[in-house]
């Protein structure tokens, strides 16, 4: 049987206990979100389907919020027992999966013995154009500069800030963090620890007697002297010149979300996604301490997206410089 969905691209068709979505060419945040809801409707059928088969046979391509409805899915699928499975990749689908690590957590079906296996040069060449950013030559070599020049001034700085933080606080010189980068990839954020070795322990306890933005400012008592220094003075984020070399993270791009925050977001939110995250932003310029709220924080990245240009990104880094030169003189 075969049941048309209000989307046109979207049929589902069943039969017996599994259920195939023919999935549309391409799975961005119109598609995704009806792709989503699709699923979400057989998933709450009193006939659930034991199994749902994704055809993305003629899907060329997909961006954050595709990548964002596929996970939501598959966690909503697993919460109900139900096996997706993921048929017909094309290249360009395959690539996108096999950045995230999304090729490790879906069931996929065994494509034809004759294709080739992709090389990873070509794989890199097939990952989609999710903003003209993510493309730019330009910008890429303005980030691999801009961070040889942060790493020299990194390794110039490196001794006092290591004697600074060890005879502060004991523990280690970095602290890293797991974030979430372009399209999702998880990566390991580095900085200089500006925080006392049990920071995450106390947050626990902290959190019950504070809002969640009392974490955001100098004053909290998880921060070390040093690491106060460290804050006003953005040193502490001197070693992610490190991300934006590894072509990670960019100069300029979107605030960095943790894995847990993105595994709240809805499918649209994840288009904040579609660039690189930076060392500075939208967020930066406009006193990070001060946003506090989830919607700020959308809003901000998405404001970066609209106004991107090589100029725009220049700007960006100017005033950054300029605020932190005016904070550490008493004017911010």
């Amino acid at each position: 049987m075969v049941n048309p969905i209000p989307n046109e691209n979207f049929l589902v068709k069943l039969l017996n206990e599994k259920a195939v979505v023919q999935m549309p060419p391409r799975l961005s945040v119109l598609e995704a979100v009806t792709y989503k809801n699709t699923c979400q409707e057989l998933l709450q059928t009193p006939s659930v389907p034991k199994q749902i088969i994704l055809d993305l046979s003629q899907t060329t391509f997909i961006d954050s919020s595709g990548v964002g409805a596929l996970v939501n899915t598959l966690k909503s699928a697993n919460e109900k027992g139900v096996e997706l499975v993921l048929r017909g990749i094309h290249p360009q689908v395959k690539a996108v999966l096999a950045l995230t690590g999304l090729n490790e957590v879906f069931t996929i079906e065994p494509s034809s013995p004759t294709d080739p296996p992709p090389s990873n040069r070509r794989s890199q060449n097939q990952l989609p154009t999710t903003h003209p950013s993510v493309r730019s030559w330009i910008k890429r070599f303005l980030d691999i500069v801009g961070s040889i020049v942060g790493l020299l001034i990194t390794a110039i700085l490196f001794i006092p800030l290591v004697i600074a933080i060890k005879i502060d606080s004991p523990g280690p010189i970095f602290f890293s963090q797991v974030r979430c980068g372009w399209l999702g990839r998880r990566f390991r954020l580095w900085k200089f620890r500006s925080m006392c070795t049990d920071a995450e322990q106390l947050k626990a306890t902290i959190k019950n007697q504070a809002q969640g933005a009392f974490f955001k400012n100098e004053n909290d008592p998880r921060v070390t002297k040093v690491g106060r220094f460290l804050r006003r003075t953005s040193l502490d984020e001197l070693p992610q010149f490190w991300n934006v070399l590894k072509g990670e993270m960019s100069l300029v791009g979107t605030r960095p979300p943790t894995p847990d925050e993105v595994d709240s977001y809805e499918v649209p939110e994840w288009q904040r996604l579609d660039v690189k995250p930076g060392m500075t932003g939208e967020w930066q310029v406009n006193g990070r301490s001060q946003v506090r709220h989830f919607e700020d924080v959308i809003r901000l990245d998405l404001q970066y997206q609209r106004n991107w240009s090589l100029m725009y990104d220049l700007k960006l880094i100017i005033r950054t410089i300029l605020i932190v030169f005016n904070k550490n003189s008493g004017a911010y």
